[in-house]
């Protein structure tokens, strides 16, 4: 995360306000409000506005994942457009989502709520999608694993823990 703050102060911070460089690196697969919420504290932004922001930004994408993404992987896998990698996104998300048809809820929070590498609310998302699960109940514990997820970075990334340690 360092290194894309660098990369931020180096290109971008002179003509893009840090809240909307954390906002959108939020909204991008893998990163997501995880590494929206480290950087945030690195770019010294207070803690409530830069969960306000990523949260938003973890969240925009979820409902066009859910509607969409299957329609999108049929047409792409159709048209021979990335279609190892529609096959491989497809592939891990099955591997990633055993056993999850039983309990989704509590499988979609703890999958989006745990912040380890490979989880998170776009491939929670997109074993939503591709699991049929039912929407509102899908994006409900999406919902609340992000919130989860905040509050754990939040304790990790701006020193909160420290606060009950002592």
């Amino acid at each position: 995360m360092e290194s894309l703050v660098n990369w931020y102060n180096a290109n971008f911070s002179s003509w893009l306000p840090k809240e909307v460089f954390v906002f959108l690196v939020s909204m991008v697969p893998l990163i997501e409000l995880r590494g929206g919420l480290l950087i945030s504290s690195m770019l010294d932004i207070p803690l409530l506005q830069a969960n306000l922001i990523c949260i938003i930004g973890n969240i925009i994408p979820i409902p066009f994942i859910l509607l969409f993404i299957k329609h999108i992987f049929a047409f792409m896998k159709e048209h021979n457009i990335l279609k190892g990698f529609v096959e491989k996104l497809e592939e891990r998300a099955t591997k990633k989502s055993a056993g999850a048809e039983k309990g989704e809820f509590l499988f979609l929070l703890l999958f989006v709520g745990i912040p380890i590498p490979g989880t998170g609310a776009w491939m929670g998302s997109l074993i939503a999608a591709l699991f049929n699960f039912k929407i509102k109940k899908a994006s409900i514990a999406i919902l609340l694993g992000i919130f989860m997820a905040a509050i754990i970075v939040d304790i990790i990334s701006y020193g909160l823990l420290s606060n009950f340690v002592y």
